[in-house]
């Protein structure tokens, strides 16, 4: 099978697999915890035949997705916690199931040039600026709205926020069509602005506290990734990922080769690192699949974005117990965060991030959940 041929056929699955489904799906909504101020925060559940998946209005966030392994047995392959206060506690991020913004991913030394002007974003990753600064979207209480086969979170980011200019309105929207989970994503300003949002889910598809994702089976739809610098900023232009560590363009465990003497796994503990999608911005096309052995669950990514961050939980340490009471240890779970490259605003080789008024950003990116044979 060629890989065009893949791509074509996965592509085909997903779309046949969102007509009819939408009337299966029903929406409820619960309380989650308390906020830091008193209030409290909002479960809502999406459920159908197939999906059963948690999104909280704290940080628009993913904080379960059930679904059936091979024999049917049901788990929830993200990692999170039971409660708000959960997330709300966490002395440094892990991000668990956020909406990054208003630029996921890390912008060097916070500072980027826009108009002639020059904007700092406070920084808090290393000398950078990660995921929107330490005050992002995934701190935000956004407006959850119910919708007949999901729900829409709403954000309005003011200007100067974590030093960006304009006014950004962000609507996320999820809903679910059979096996899949769909993310809209759209974004308007009144000024001029730099944006990149993603979503930050841990999958583990033998299920949240099950061990580590290392003998998991990763493909990725890319032939060229981003090196990067000691602070995980990229160098520049794409490399080749031929007779490297980075190579999965064919399916492969992703423990199989992290020990290698390679100074670009030395440097991130792993991998965290942005690979260039084959396929055309704007399209849809296939970003990953991830097969896991042992319980036969596949994930499959399709996006619209340009690249895709491949990150797997190297700074999970043990120190929190997630949904089953489990610790989180290293490798824990894994991220595909579907986005434009790290740092882009000062890159101008790479594909643009910048917002005017009058334009709509949109992306869409897909998470297909399946089985392998029994």
């Amino acid at each position: 099978m060629t890989m065009r041929f893949a791509i074509g056929m996965l592509l085909s699955m997903t779309t046949t697999l969102a007509h009819g489904a939408l009337a299966a799906t029903t929406v409820t909504k619960d309380a989650f915890g308390k906020l830091p101020d008193g209030k409290t925060a909002e479960l809502y559940t999406l459920k159908n035949a197939d999906l059963e998946v948690a999104i909280t209005n704290y940080g628009a966030r993913v904080v379960s997705i059930k679904t059936k392994d091979r024999e049917g047995k049901v788990a929830d392959v993200v990692l999170g916690y039971k409660s708000v206060e959960g997330y709300t506690s966490e002395t440094a991020k892990t991000y668990f199931g956020a909406i990054v913004g208003r630029y996921g991913n890390r912008i060097s030394k916070g500072q980027f040039t826009l108009d002639g002007h020059k904007y700092q974003v406070p920084v808090n990753n290393n000398g950078h600026a990660l995921h929107g600064g330490p005050h992002g979207f995934d701190e935000q209480v956004w407006t959850g709205k119910e919708l007949p086969a999901g729900v829409e979170m709403t954000l309005l980011s003011k200007d100067g926020d974590m030093g960006f200019p304009g006014n950004l309105t962000v609507h996320v929207k999820y809903t679910l069509e059979a096996s899949a989970l769909h993310i809209d994503y759209t974004a308007t300003t009144d000024k001029d602005t730099v944006v990149n949002i993603t979503n930050h889910s841990y999958f583990n598809l033998s299920g949240e506290g099950s061990g580590t994702i290392l003998g998991e089976e990763l493909t990725l739809n890319a032939s060229g990734y981003l090196p990067v610098n000691s602070g995980l900023i990229p160098l520049g232009p794409p490399a080749s990922v031929t007779d490297t560590p980075f190579d999965f363009r064919k399916p492969t465990a992703i423990g199989a080769r992290m020990g290698r003497a390679d100074d670009q796994l030395k440097i991130a503990g792993g991998y965290d690192h942005n690979w260039i999608l084959a396929g055309k911005n704007g399209e849809m096309k296939l970003a990953a699949r991830v097969h896991d052995p042992a319980t036969g669950r596949i994930l499959t990514v399709t996006t619209t974005e340009p690249g895709v961050q491949f990150y797997s939980g190297n700074f999970l340490d043990g120190t929190r117990i997630g949904m089953s009471g489990v610790a989180y240890v290293k490798n824990s779970g894994l991220c595909l965060e579907t986005q434009h490259y790290p740092d882009s605003p000062n890159e101008p080789s790479y594909p643009t991030t910048e917002l005017k008024p009058g334009q709509t950003m949109h992306s869409t990116t897909v998470f297909t959940f399946s089985t392998d044979a029994k």
